[in-house]
């Protein structure tokens, strides 16, 4: 008879608890962006190139929407609740061809979605995406690797112009996820810039005729 009595009481707390949990509201997750002003680029003359933008590689450590913070040697850890927009990859993808447009640089710039022909092709790689967590702050961490390649050369050792990794780090004003979203934003415009005007000093230095 206690036995029987035990088991009620058990299932009876079973049932409570799972009734209370389907009550609560599930954890709202929050989702980040990049947010700045493209880059002055400060060109002079327009070149009379057209780029592609191709999507980017990048890390495995990174190859996701999930925040990625680092708080020790060794470790890294995501966030349960706090999100990128999309994959970093895409976002570094889609506002480096931004910004390259915006620079009116070059005589057009098209993303990996559009086939119309180019000069030259930049691909390249999403080295490092991560919030550093300090004692004293916080920083946003980016490192990408980029590759400037004329398309159609046949001479493979002729093909690429420029590989070089461009890396930022930013402080957050505060120790948050949305401090953090607004430091990798103003580190993505530091490295977009630099890698815009390193694009178009190669290319300037390319004899068109």
């Amino acid at each position: 008879m206690k036995r029987s009595l035990l088991l009620l009481l058990i299932s009876l707390g079973i049932s409570l608890s799972s009734c209370m949990n389907l009550k609560q509201p599930p954890e709202k997750i929050s989702y980040y962006s990049f947010e700045y002003d493209s880059p002055n680029a400060g060109v002079k003359k327009q070149l009379p190139f057209v780029l592609r933008v191709k999507r980017f590689q990048i890390s495995p450590l990174y190859a996701s929407n999930k925040i990625v913070f680092r708080d020790a040697a060794f470790k890294r850890d995501m966030y349960a609740y706090h999100r990128w927009h999309s994959n970093p990859r895409d976002m570094v993808s889609y506002f480096l061809a931004r910004d390259l447009k915006a620079s009116q640089a070059f005589k057009a710039v098209f993303s990996v979605d559009d086939s119309t022909p180019c000069s030259y092709t930049i691909d390249g790689a999403v080295e490092e995406f991560f919030e550093q967590d300090n004692a004293d702050s916080w920083e946003a961490v980016l490192c990408l690797e980029i590759t400037l390649s004329k398309e159609e050369e046949p001479d493979a050792s002729k093909r690429i112009i420029m590989q070089k990794n461009y890396r930022s780090r930013q402080t957050c004003s505060q120790k948050n996820p949305a401090s953090l979203a607004e430091a990798m934003s103003k580190a993505m415009s530091e490295v977009s810039g630099k890698i815009i005007s390193d694009v178009y000093g190669k290319l300037s230095a390319v004899n068109v005729y």
